[in-house]
């Protein structure tokens, strides 16, 4: 048994370096970004950004997981382009509808509010992409997480990809070698992979995501003696019953601090408590290997944790639409392009 187990986490080493090495050429080149991109167009972009996430956390602490899920779908379909802030019109068919996305992102209104400020402080100067990297950034700190210098520059799409939200984004069933492929070949790593999850200590799922995980493995993963972890599957079975019709209902990823940035989420993936299947997946799973010692790394360093999540969100930033350097524009409303 236990030298099949090493032959499998042997096996999936050398499949994700092959991956790693595959992938790494589809997005080697270096998006032209900086930090001081703004410095004499808009030096008060950074402050304008954070005074309207202040008002936007401080009126729901949700509101920061928001921010934070728009980013990264919107990074991982065509890259960080604003492209998921597009509306749908006759000429273009949006990424908010997509199945992947139409119950699951909101916050487009702290966008616009954003944009409509900085296009009176600054017209046509800060594009949408920027402005929701920023947001990020900002969402993260205003609920106790790290802070990172956030390289800015980008443009944005004139396009978006609606059969892309399919194939990139990761799903909350979905097994850990396809979740790792699709991190790949966004150029990310298994650690970048296994620190961005914990962005998952913030926000809610709802019932449609976490179904098959509390009617299915969790007994087994959290252990048949614990009447607290028995309690807390009582509690979701109530929000989420096994008959449709309660798909939108919604649970805390983090039950422990879900308004606040920490490393609580890693904790309860150690008791084998995550909501959804692809979160406990990194810790359970057969072929969890590499991302089981790093969730164990993060649930006992906060401060590991804290540098690692900054490292990778620079890098999801980095994710660039080549074509928008050549087709992109700053979008004068976030929801459209410009005619």
């Amino acid at each position: 048994m236990a030298s099949s187990l090493h032959s499998k986490g042997l096996v999936l080493h050398c499949l994700i370096l092959a991956l790693s090495i595959v992938f790494s050429t589809l997005h080697a080149s270096e998006p032209p970004l900086t930090l001081d991109y703004y410095k004499s167009t808009c030096p008060t972009v950074l402050d304008i950004v954070r005074k309207e996430m202040e008002c936007a956390v401080l009126s729901d602490p949700r509101n920061a997981a928001l921010i934070l899920r728009l980013h990264f779908h919107d990074c991982f379909v065509q890259g960080c382009d604003g492209s998921v802030l597009l509306d749908d019109t006759i000429t273009l068919q949006g990424e908010k509808k997509a199945p992947n996305n139409i119950n699951a992102l909101k916050g487009f209104r702290i966008i616009d509010r954003i944009k409509n400020r900085l296009e009176s402080e600054c017209p046509e100067t800060v594009s949408c992409a920027d402005i929701l990297t920023i947001a990020a950034r900002d969402a993260v700190l205003l609920v106790g997480g790290p802070y990172w210098d956030v390289p800015v520059g980008r443009k944005d799409s004139k396009t978006a990809g609606y059969a892309l939200t399919e194939t990139n984004l990761p799903t909350a069933d979905e097994g850990l070698l396809s979740i790792i492929s699709k991190f790949l070949y966004q150029g990310l790593s298994v650690t970048d992979m296994v620190a961005l999850s914990g962005a998952h200590t913030i926000g809610m799922a709802r019932c449609v995501n976490f179904r098959n995980r509390i009617y299915g493995d969790f007994v087994a993963t959290s252990g048949l003696n614990n009447p607290l972890s028995q309690q807390y599957l009582s509690n979701l079975k109530s929000v989420c019953p096994p008959v449709k019709g309660s798909d939108n209902n919604e649970s805390a990823m983090d039950y422990v601090s879900p308004n606040l940035f920490d490393n609580s989420y890693y904790q309860i993936l150690l008791r084998g408590e995550g909501l959804i299947n692809s979160d406990q997946e990194l810790y359970s799973s057969i072929l969890a290997i590499e991302t089981k010692k790093l969730v164990v790394k993060y649930a006992e360093n906060p401060i590991a944790f804290f540098e690692q999540f900054s490292e990778s969100m620079v890098k999801l930033g980095n994710i660039t639409n080549p074509d928008t350097y050549v087709n992109g524009e700053v979008r004068k409303n976030c929801r459209f392009v410009n005619t």
